[in-house]
């Protein structure tokens, strides 16, 4: 069963901006996508790269393919902007006539803390908060933030909604997000469980239900998103009952580059071995995963399936355990479900790689999941169903779209839209 990807949509879609661009800014970057909220069509996309480095350049690309690429000169993350802004008003390039046509932005942050469950309008109290939360995102909020704020200096009055990858784990119940340490260093430093890529298991969750045409509100999903990053999560009626990721991106599954689940006295005994604080923050998150078990100069996962194939038991042996890992996770969370109606692959392995999904689906039989072949195949980037019609738990492809997430929430929030409480359909 196959079929280009269907999103979850309200049946009566709200008044509301009508253009609205989102903003994800890194250290040195700042991608961003302009939508269309009437179709929800993308209008114009592109990244700004190497942000107060050396050589940065703007990547730029329009609904009609059009695109161009070309050097920038920026020093921070407004000059970026003003960058962007040029472009989606060039009279050969653009997509709007003047930048008053933006009528509210979306921007992602990365950690919400215990503070955000929801997205919310941005003002100089949420700004506040999503700078005191930079220690538990370091590298992440304090761009966050900038990108926000050069939003406000270039696009003066027009609203800004702040879209948290941690806001849709915060139903999780104490039971899962607490670390069995004692409980005082969670009450004075925050040390728990936050999970990330929320925003895509958000949006993974609602456009499986649409595919399979059933009520989220009755669905138990478990969402697998597989990319450089890789987090699962068990999801009932619409809430997250656990999640691989922690306080931090680190744990949980095999990633790219990241180690995930490791035993924390490992990292006592290295800091034993002399290696500082420093060293074995880049080695676990930069320096571990497919990239450090694979040995071969690289954390892709084509480049792994090949050089596997060719025989390579470094590589064979990062593939056994990026599955086994994968693998133990469903298993849990089936439990934990008290069973599931479908397992969904998404993200850039999840959606691209059947070899992935063959390997995983496979071990799934005492599941009551069985993978067809040929649908799985087949399934490149769209969503399909891969198990075969006798499974009692589905295997789902399900593409992702963050940014379409982030410009919904946007609308829902300045709309004043509440979440949806998933209530039965029964009620």
């Amino acid at each position: 069963m196959k079929t280009e990807p269907q999103a979850h949509k309200p049946e009566s879609p709200p008044e509301g901006p009508a253009n609205v661009l989102v903003i994800n800014a890194g250290s040195s970057s700042l991608k961003f996508t302009l939508f269309s909220m009437e179709g929800e069509a993308i209008r114009a996309k592109g990244i700004v790269e190497r942000i107060g480095l050396d050589a940065p350049r703007l990547l730029y690309k329009r609904f009609d393919g059009k695109a161009l690429k070309r050097k920038a000169e920026v020093r921070n993350h407004s000059d970026a902007l003003r960058v962007v802004c040029d472009c989606l008003v060039d009279p050969d390039v653009g997509v709007l006539k003047t930048l008053d046509w933006v009528e509210a932005i979306g921007h992602r942050v990365v950690h919400g803390g215990e503070k955000f469950h929801e997205a919310v309008q941005i003002d100089p109290e949420v700004k506040q908060t999503i700078q005191s939360l930079a220690e538990l995102a370091p590298l992440h909020n304090p761009p966050n933030l900038g990108g926000i704020e050069a939003c406000e200096r270039v696009f003066g009055d027009i609203p800004n909604v702040a879209v948290f990858d941690t806001a849709f784990h915060q139903s999780m119940l104490p039971s899962s997000y607490l670390y069995a340490i004692p409980y005082e260093y969670y009450e004075k430093y925050g040390v728990r469980k936050y999970g990330f890529h929320g925003t895509s298991h958000k949006y993974v969750a609602q456009s499986t239900a649409e595919f399979l045409e059933k009520p989220l509100a009755r669905l138990k999903l478990i969402t697998c998103h597989l990319g450089n990053g890789c987090s699962i999560t068990a999801i009932e009626r619409g809430r997250v009952l656990d999640t691989s990721m922690g306080m931090t991106p680190l744990s949980g599954l095999v990633m790219g580059t990241r180690c995930g689940d490791i035993d924390p006295a490992v990292i006592l005994y290295l800091v034993r071995q002399g290696l500082s604080a420093d060293d074995i923050d880049r080695m676990l998150n930069k320096k571990s995963g497919l990239l450090g078990v694979a040995g071969i100069g690289t954390s892709d996962m084509r480049d792994i399936i090949a050089a596997a194939e060719e025989g390579s038991e470094q590589a064979k042996r990062a593939l056994h355990m990026f599955v086994h890992k994968l693998v133990s996770y469903i298993g849990a969370y089936e439990t934990i479900l008290e069973g599931a109606d479908a397992v969904v692959f998404t993200g850039g392995i999840g959606e691209n790689s059947a070899y992935i999904r063959s390997r995983v689906v496979s071990k799934l039989g005492c599941l009551g999941c069985f993978l067809d072949e040929d649908a799985n195949e087949a399934a490149l980037d769209c969503a399909a169903v891969i198990s075969t019609p006798k499974s009692i738990l589905k295997a789902v492809v399900m593409p992702t779209n963050e940014e379409l997430m982030i410009a919904r929430e946007t609308v829902r929030v300045l709309t004043g839209v509440e979440e949806d409480d998933e209530k039965d359909g029964d009620s």
